[in-house]
């Protein structure tokens, strides 16, 4: 059941180097394989409810879990001490930086190895594309950001290391010379989405993302600003530009039909604040040529492919044969540890002090000073409304982003800020131009939210200023326009997944908080105090448009069932939603599950070619030839998609499982005849407490099914792969004689106790790529309701009452949902009330932010006891889990922007509004 990570499975090259990766699990007294996996039923019992989490007490227990928990004494076969690495990092990014003066570390704090960019260079390292800058800035160059890292120190006991810490705090040490101003860089991506609706809602559009393609504006000549004219008319932009100039020119006209408002909104850069700070551990095995890292990451299939490019071309002996990547867990990321260059560095630190262990790990300082931000976003958006239907006729966009140093993934935040800037609405003619810029802040990147968090706040408040404007009921105004089930999105295209926005407006209108809203502001007027009540309502797409599932379940004669998937535990219980979804399908909860594991699936041979974002049809037409080819094999766990597609791939390995094993026992068990008509109705069949129940027949328990399985030799583990790209592949296998046709495009299977065996696919259908072109088809929506109290002297806000709806399909752990949407509500505070960082000078990149200057929600800003969450039911029994990780934070942040204007007749339009703000509007 626990398979051997002694015996890495050399399932994929990089560079010329052997990659290997696999979850790291909890240190104990016990052997490496022995730990290798979270305990299932013998620690969690969740009945029948799927009550608790299946990594519970490993957690409250205090096991050893998170990479930051590791030292070299806890991994078998590595040396027992443990060294230690520090990155500095320039705090200035205007100046010509001259390098570092390590002279104030004399003695025992003096360090064993300083690395630099010039030892990058001299042993061959190479900087893998999505990281395109200096992993550090040279001598005798401007800093391309603050906080670009500009040395590595590594200390050969804690305590030097430890000395010199506290000794270098003040940054004075790196050292400038002549002012040269910022780096000019240029931007990370600019796109215009335009689209035109026909003349009723089902005839074609007049003009769309999905139809023509996304474009982008041409350069300036000369300069790195984009040209958003409409010329060159030859251009495919010329196209799109045209009709957009013209709905901006339909909403500068004056025309008494139109309510048009023009209004700017800005919202700041915040960190994360995840609990566990980044942290890696390496060993470079000199003699072996072998590479051990111990990291936590979103992305572990990318981090090990990045380690493989950084030392790829690197000169002897610092190019490994072999890396061992394992993942522990997150101790939270929220996007943070998405795509970051952290585990660069680790490997890095390995290389240059080779047969010894070394941790590097932030503390908060510097997890400020070199950590992903959100996007700080400056927006200017024009919508016009009919002011005798109330439905929206136009709308116009223009957004600018600060991405920071390093591009990571500025590009995506602004399409997909852009093409979720209409939220829950239907507007026949949009106009939306966006922009990444390029700046010397701290890099900006992956966070909860995404982009649509900004662009979804400045939109909801304005949705409530026309209501006032026109006047009309804020719920009423959302109702007109909400899109409908069908209804286009400013791409052009269609959800494919339930639209719940009618009934979440009716269950805020239905409200006691809503509907008792004048006579709240009325008792306020009597105590002194500004009673006001807010509401919005999201929509956020869950899925990247390129996602990639491995999953493996197995049963052993006993009933014991074990579960292996790639995605990546960070907080959000995929462990315990991966042993629900199985167990729906093979009744039985999970004594075994382990995850951020990809060394498990050698048997699918799996290969990759290309870029699933950018390959055309034909490209995919002819790679898809081969049978073992899929677009993309494991990728980050973000975007939502732990839920829906996080737990996938283990869902249809599970169903293999019982139709080709538990099933045909069930028939052996029950002597029922393959040509009995009993025999095909295994659709019909339902567990029950561990019991597999079909009417008139007895009830088999789940043991003795898997017994018979073995026995019959029937299957006992299946492993499968899956792709989406806004749609799920589907491909068909035989097996036993039997078309079976599943959403994967890979598979495996063992039969009794033997080996897994893969199975060539007959046939296989990718999804196409022109859904590229597509804003997305999966989104979560959720509507929101705050009441809150002002003190009219002092701009002291008190949340007093708040509510939040959702629906998330198939809740596969309700009480994590729950949870979700409680911490979804705490950041939304904390980002509108509190939260702040500089972009640039006296911002974080200096090096000496910490939570002192930082203030985030505590319990004390929340409404602990009067905080409700209520969740829709799937709309049917077997409606696919659906991602609420970032919707549910949505919502709040413009609700509580409404409740303050409710209460003080003063809109605010940027972001955070502190108690001094408010305090300052009221007098």
């Amino acid at each position: 059941m626990r398979p051997s990570r002694r015996e890495f499975v050399k399932w994929i090259t990089s560079s010329g180097i052997a990659l290997s990766l696999s979850r790291l699990a909890p240190a104990e007294e016990l052997g490496f394989v022995a730990r290798e996996t979270l305990p299932g039923r013998q620690q969690w019992n969740p009945a029948a409810t799927g009550r608790g989490r299946i990594d519970g007490v490993a957690k409250v227990t205090g096991a050893k879990l998170y990479a930051s928990d590791f030292r070299a004494a806890d991994m078998p076969g590595w040396p027992a001490t443990t060294s230690h690495a520090m990155l500095i990092r320039a705090p200035d990014a205007t100046h010509i930086h001259t390098g570092i003066d390590l002279a104030r570390l004399s003695g025992a704090r003096k360090p064993t190895v300083v690395v630099t960019a010039a030892d990058l260079t001299r042993i061959g390292a190479r900087t893998p594309e999505f990281y395109a800058g200096d992993l550090f800035c040279p001598a005798g160059k401007t800093p391309l950001y603050l906080g670009q890292p500009v040395a590595l120190l590594i200390f050969d006991t804690f305590d030097a290391f430890d000395q010199a810490r506290l000794a270098l705090r003040d940054g004075a040490f790196v050292k400038f010379g002549k002012k040269t101003g910022p780096v000019e860089a240029p931007d990370y991506g600019a796109y215009r989405f335009t689209r035109i609706a026909g003349p009723t809602p089902d005839a074609p559009d007049v003009y769309s993302p999905l139809q023509d393609g996304w474009v982008s504006p041409e350069r300036v000549p000369k300069t790195n600003q984009r040209n958003w004219a409409p010329l060159p008319k030859d251009s495919a932009y010329a196209k799109a530009a045209t009709y957009g100039e013209q709905i901006r020119a339909e909403l500068a006209a004056d025309n008494p039909a139109l309510l048009v408002l023009d209004r700017e909104f800005e919202t700041q850069s915040v960190d994360p604040v995840f609990l566990e700070p980044e942290c890696g551990l390496a060993w470079y095995d000199a003699g072996g040529r072998k590479l051990e890292l111990v990291v936590s990451s979103q992305s572990p299939y990318e981090a090990a492919e990045s380690i493989a490019h950084l030392l790829g071309e690197a000169r002897a002996p610092f190019k490994p044969a072999h890396i061992n990547a394992q993942f522990a867990y997150i101790g939270g990321a929220f996007g943070g540890k998405d795509h970051t260059p952290f585990p660069l560095y680790v490997a890095l630190a390995a290389a240059f002090f080779p047969d010894r262990p070394v941790r590097l790990a932030h503390d908060r300082y510097q997890q400020f000073q070199g950590g992903i931000k959100r996007h700080a976003f400056k927006m200017r958006t024009r919508i016009g409304v009919e002011r005798a239907t109330g439905k929206i006729y136009a709308f116009a966009a223009d957004h600018v982003l600060d991405g920071g140093g390093l591009a990571n993934y500025s590009d995506a935040v602004a399409t997909v800020s852009a093409t979720a800037a209409l939220g829950i609405y239907y507007v026949p003619r949009v106009d939306i131009t966006t922009i990444a810029l390029h700046s010397r802040g701290v890099t900006a990147g992956s966070m909860r939210g995404y982009g649509t968090l900004q662009t979804m706040t400045a939109l909801e408040v304005l949705v409530d200023e026309v209501a006032a404007a026109l006047p009309l009921d804020p719920i009423e105004f959302r109702r007109r326009n909400a899109l409908k089930p069908g209804g286009r999105t400013i791409a052009g295209n269609p959800y494919t997944v339930s639209i719940r926005t009618p009934e979440i407006l009716d269950k805020l209108e239905m409200h006691p908080i809503w509907r008792q809203r004048a006579e709240e502001k009325a008792r306020g007027q009597q105590a002194g105090l500004l009673i006001g009540t807010g509401v919005a309502c999201a929509t956020k797409d869950y899925g990247t448009g390129a996602d990639g599932t491995l999953g493996k379940v197995e049963i052993d004669p006993q009933g014991r069932i074990a579960i292996h998937c790639d995605h990546v535990e960070m907080g959000t219980a995929v462990g315990t939603a991966l042993a629900n979804r199985v167990a729906a399908h093979i009744g039985g909860v999970a004594d075994e599950v382990t995850v951020a594991q990809i060394d498990a699936f050698g048997a699918l041979a799996l290969i990759t070619s290309g870029d699933p974002y950018k390959m055309d049809q034909a490209t995919q037409d002819a790679l898809q030839r081969n049978s073992r080819w899929v677009p993309a094999i494991s990728t980050a766990t973000t975007a939502s998609i732990g839920a829906h597609v996080g737990t996938h791939a283990a869902a249809k390995a599970a169903r293999v499982i019982f139709h080709f094993g538990l099933w045909p026992a069930a028939l052996d068990l029950w002597r029922i005849e393959p040509t009995d008509p009993r025999a095909s109705k295994w659709a019909e069949a339902r567990w029950q407490n561990g019991q597999l129940i079909l009417p008139d027949l007895a009830p088999l328990a789940l043991p003795d099914l898997a017994a018979k399985a073995h026995e019959i030799n029937g299957v006992t583990g299946a492993m499968t792969h899956a792709f989406s790209r806004w749609a799920w592949c589907e491909a068909s296998f035989l097996i036993d004689g039997t078309a079976w046709t599943a959403e994967i495009d890979a598979l495996a299977v063992r039969r009794g106790a033997g080996k897994f065996e893969r199975l060539e696919r007959a046939t296989v259908k990718f999804p196409p790529t022109e859904n590229n072109r597509i804003g997305t088809t999966y989104g979560s929506q959720c509507g929101t309701l705050v009441q809150i109290e002002l003190e009219r002297a002092t701009g002291a806000l008190k949340i007093t009452k708040a509510y939040s709806v959702l629906e998330c399909g198939k809740a596969l752990v309700p009480e994590v949902v729950r949870g979700q949407a409680q911490g979804g509500f705490a950041m939304g505070v904390g980002y509108t009330l509190l939260e702040s960082l500089p972009l640039y000078e006296g911002g974080p990149g200096d090096g000496k932010w910490n939570l002192g200057q930082y203030v985030i929600a505590r319990g004390s800003d929340l409404p602990l006891h009067d905080l409700e969450i209520e969740m829709l039911p799937p709309v049917r029994p077997d409606e696919p889990p659906k991602g609420i990780a970032e919707v549910v934070m949505i919502p709040v942040v413009p609700a509580l922007l409404n409740a303050i204007f409710d209460a003080t007749g003063h809109r605010f339009h940027a972001l955070p509004v502190t108690q001094s703000e408010i305090k300052r509007a009221l007098s």
